[in-house]
């Protein structure tokens, strides 16, 4: 590679050397990206979506919009989607392509006095997604239980309840449940960029907007469904003052980084195998609708459900949305499910979607993974693979066992699994995000990002970078201090 001759702002223009970014293509990036790159642009599009659209957005955001007001909560994440979330999600597309490389290399790239931050950030996916491969073969044992029949075990809150308890608290079953799912995930990155991921995704998508589309119709034509449908949709101010105006817009923003992959390694990874002729501007767009429709059509599918059979049985819907993680995917939902006509059918359609979406995350986490050590030990990709799948297999194992075995052995007053949740997403995720932000807007010429971009109008480039500066980072702070406060 050239040495780069662009001069970069500040103190570090002086050291920038080679590792700097150039104002030029990568052409090493460039070649390696045209080589193992997605084949199209609908193939980075719906890649990208497939990674966006998960177990975050079929049970968090519902409940997250029934806490926070519904339609105001909906409204406020969409104002931040398409300013704060956007605007991040080009940039970490525009740095993996204008780099070409894994998140260490990307970084690095940007300014050599970086690279310490890229081991930092590739220790996120690294942390998530064990765990989440975990809670991906408790999606996969509720789909074999409705799949068989097993109703019986949610006929009530409390069997439910213990079905779920005696479930995760086993030493066996939760494992197995889990090798399942991480063995399923390595194998489609095994196959690479083109023949795996990108494949999949073609497949897979369209299915999960079938599935969610079909039960969304289903779920709003039951008896009681309309009290549902109010609830989400018909912003609820009674009792709102300053303080809960802003918990319901950090919520809100909150809920960006699991709804769109954000601050995760993943979109530098994908952005880093996007053909130079995709507009990355149009193709960010596409994937923040298709992931807010996704989210705001779980919610219908779960909300008006819930009221349908409270009303049907004189439950209290209310008490019943209070559940969030865990309790209301897996306790809730499987009792709602038992208590609807069809509702065999209707739950096993509900988690093969569950169980998709999940999938499609945890493969673009393993393939971040995979970038770095292909890139920077070379090694080749079934390689790389078995040592993710290792790495995957020590702390997914600690987490399963978490609930059972391991529960009196607590990290921060946690278990296993919600202290790797906790520390990945409360602490670290904020810290890439403002880092990333100070690092484009402070110490590298910032107009290479928005050229990779395409940002060519004064207005529009001055506006991302004020957002970059300023305002992205402020929100991003405010995510970290409000995570540590609330669950210290």
């Amino acid at each position: 590679m050239k040495e780069d001759q662009t001069p970069l702002i500040g103190d570090f223009a002086k050291d920038a050397g080679p590792e700097a970014v150039s104002a030029e293509p990568q052409q090493e990036g460039q070649q390696e990206g045209k080589k193992r790159g997605f084949s199209s642009k609908i193939g980075f599009v719906l890649a990208a979506a497939g990674s966006a659209v998960g177990l975050g957005n079929l049970w968090r955001f519902p409940y997250l919009a029934a806490k926070y007001g519904g339609g105001f909560f909906i409204l406020c994440y969409i104002l931040l989607a398409i300013t704060v979330g956007f605007t991040l999600l080009i940039l970490e597309i525009a740095i993996g392509r204008k780099t070409g490389k894994g998140v260490i290399g990307a970084f690095a790239t940007l300014n050599k006095k970086f690279k310490w931050f890229g081991f930092f950030c590739l220790a996120v996916p690294i942390i998530i997604v064990p765990y989440y491969s975990v809670i991906g073969g408790w999606v996969l044992k509720y789909l074999a239980a409705f799949t068989v029949g097993d109703m019986a075990s949610f006929a009530d809150p409390d069997s439910s309840a213990a079905y779920f308890s005696s479930f995760i608290g086993n030493s066996w079953q939760p494992l197995i449940y889990f090798l399942v799912f991480a063995v399923l995930t390595v194998l489609v990155v095994i196959f690479g960029v083109q023949k795996g991921i990108e494949r999949v995704s073609k497949i897979l998508m369209p299915i999960l907007a079938i599935l969610t589309v079909g039960l969304a119709i289903y779920a709003v034509c039951q008896p009681g469904a309309l009290a549902g449908l109010k609830k989400l949709f018909v912003p609820d101010l009674s009792g709102y003052d300053a303080k809960k105006i802003f918990s319901t817009l950090l919520a809100a923003l909150g809920q960006l980084f699991y709804s769109m992959s954000l601050a995760m390694c993943i979109m530098i990874t994908y952005g880093s195998y996007m053909k130079k002729s995709a507009n990355i501007q149009t193709s960010a767009r596409q994937i923040s609708i298709c992931d807010t429709l996704f989210a705001i059509f779980a919610a219908t599918i779960i909300i008006p459900s819930i009221y349908s059979v409270a009303a049907t049985t004189g439950s209290d819907a209310a008490g019943m949305m209070e559940s969030s993680g865990p309790s209301l995917m897996f306790v809730v939902l499987p009792q709602v499910f038992d208590g609807m006509v069809a509702g065999r059918f209707i739950g096993m359609l509900f988690f093969l979607l569950v169980f998709f979406a999940a999938l499609t995350s945890s493969i673009s986490l393993v393939e971040a993974i995979v970038a770095v050590l292909r890139e920077n030990c070379h090694l080749k990709r079934w390689v790389s693979c078995l040592i993710v799948f290792g790495i995957m297999l020590v702390l997914g194992t600690l987490s399963s066992l978490g609930n059972g075995p391991l529960s009196n052995v607590l990290l921060l007053e946690r278990a296993f699994l919600d202290f790797f949740d906790f520390i990945s997403n409360s602490v670290m995720m904020p810290i890439v995000a403002i880092i990333t932000c100070i690092l484009v807007g402070y110490f590298m010429d910032r107009t290479l990002i928005m050229d990779e971009i395409g940002l060519k109008k004064k207005l529009s480039r001055s506006y991302f970078s004020i957002m970059i500066r300023y305002i992205a980072p402020v929100c991003m702070l405010a995510i970290l201090i409000s995570g540590l406060f609330l669950t210290l």
